[in-house]
């Protein structure tokens, strides 16, 4: 029996079937809501490769062992049986796995609470091509590395599936880590808007319309997979993008700032172009690293910083200050004063954009993203800003300190002449 894939496979996903096709990429991060079919297009696209190429066998993983059957498993038989070919499928619970019985291929199925001791099966043939992740959220990044170590190694190409629901928080791992450039990452976002409307049912469109009425923001992450965050979240104003050499070629306000590093804390120097008219930070430079003496730090800072241009470093530290200027680095203490670090961000949270190049300062656009009010034993969020995970975030306070406290004085100014 032939089976058109166009009544198998979405619309949305028809780009992604030809990325597969031609070995575009190796991994593929499919993100999206309820009801987007992305879990059944990756379970379509496993058993079509796998009879397309003898050498090719998967796994696929759930956190937990117990949520495979109910998932992934059935997911995979469930393509088998609209594909026509459950004659050349073999399945078993006990030990779990599907067998293709014209070669031997295997998918296996692992639960990850442990990755160390997630291990590949013995193959009759061939190699795990296909590596499977369903609720990738569910997984810590670590377990992600081991397993991707474990199986990734002994054939030419590899294919791997993430699938997940954006978690609500933009903090989350997942949420940041699909953030990131790789030249071999594709990552596609679906929602059940693309998928013909009797694949879904007519009550699936009425609760998610009900839902829509009720509450917007539990809809737009249900069922359109929005990260509508947690209402903790920081800085709104982020953009990720390259900031190109010609670009900085013609930077005219470049500000500089450094948060030395502690005992468990990397120093973290930060390089910026200010635009004040247009309330536009640009942050395209850094060098963020843990145990780097200051000798170093002060030679790899003078590498980007050729100029010797003034840079602001944290004045808690005089000694440190002493210690760099002393090396030859044109460094000077932080004002600081009352409320800074509540001012400090808060006036990078007004700012009408924060753009940061991610391949240039991947651990910036790390920190800014995931920073969130913290919460108390009650669910609520707790007063003032946390002092954690925020390197990039005071580096960048400091380097523009003389322009916040402009900005506060013309605030404190227009306040005393009754403007408003």
């Amino acid at each position: 029996m032939r089976v058109p894939l166009t009544n198998l496979i979405a619309p949305s996903f028809y780009e992604i079937h030809h990325a597969l096709k031609e070995e575009r990429f190796t991994h593929y991060w499919l993100k999206g809501g309820r009801g987007s079919t992305k879990s059944s297009f990756v379970a379509i696209e496993i058993i079509l490769g796998m009879m397309k190429d003898p050498n090719a066998n998967a796994v696929a993983l759930r956190k937990v062992k117990e949520n495979l059957r109910e998932s992934v498993y059935e997911q995979l038989l469930w393509a088998i049986d609209v594909l026509g070919v459950s004659h050349l499928w073999h399945d078993s619970v006990s030990p779990m796995g599907l067998t293709y019985l014209p070669t031997g291929q295997k998918i296996i199925f692992r639960g990850a609470d442990k990755p160390k001791k997630v291990k590949s099966s013995k193959l009759r043939r061939g190699y795990i091509k296909y590596v499977l992740y369903e609720e990738v959220d569910e997984f810590e990044p670590g377990d992600i590395r081991t397993i991707n170590q474990t199986f990734l190694r002994g054939g030419p190409k590899f294919v791997v599936f993430y699938c997940f629901n954006p978690p609500k928080s933009q903090r989350n791992w997942v949420n940041a880590e699909v953030t990131e450039q790789r030249a071999d990452r594709l990552v596609h976002h679906s929602t059940y808007e693309t998928v013909p409307r009797e694949w879904l049912g007519e009550q699936f469109f009425i609760e998610a319309m009900e839902l829509k009425k009720k509450n917007l923001d539990a809809y737009k992450h249900e069922y359109l997979g929005e990260v509508t965050g947690t209402g903790g979240e920081v800085f709104l104003n982020l953009t990720f993008r390259e900031i190109t050499d010609d670009e900085i070629k013609v930077f005219d306000r470049i500000k500089r700032g450094v948060d030395f590093g502690y005992a468990k804390d990397p120093l973290h120097y930060a390089v910026m172009h200010y635009d004040k008219t247009r309330q536009r930070l640009f942050i395209f430079h850094e060098l963020h690293k843990l145990r780097m003496s200051n000798r170093s730090a002060v030679m790899e800072i003078k590498k980007e910083n050729t100029g010797n241009r003034p840079v602001t470093g944290d004045s808690a530290e005089p000694r440190t200050i002493n210690e760099f200027r002393e090396l030859g680095l044109n460094i000077v203490p932080a004002k600081k004063g009352p409320d800074s670090v509540e001012h400090g961000v808060k006036f990078l949270e007004d700012l009408e954009e924060i753009i940061i190049d991610p391949v240039r300062c991947p651990n910036t656009k790390r920190e800014f993203y995931g920073y969130e009010l913290e919460r108390d034993a009650n669910g609520n969020f707790k007063d003032g800003y946390p002092d954690k995970d925020n390197h990039s975030i005071d580096a960048v306070r400091y380097a523009l300190e003389d322009d916040m406290r402009n900005a506060r004085l013309k605030v404190g100014n227009k306040a005393k002449l009754g403007v408003r």
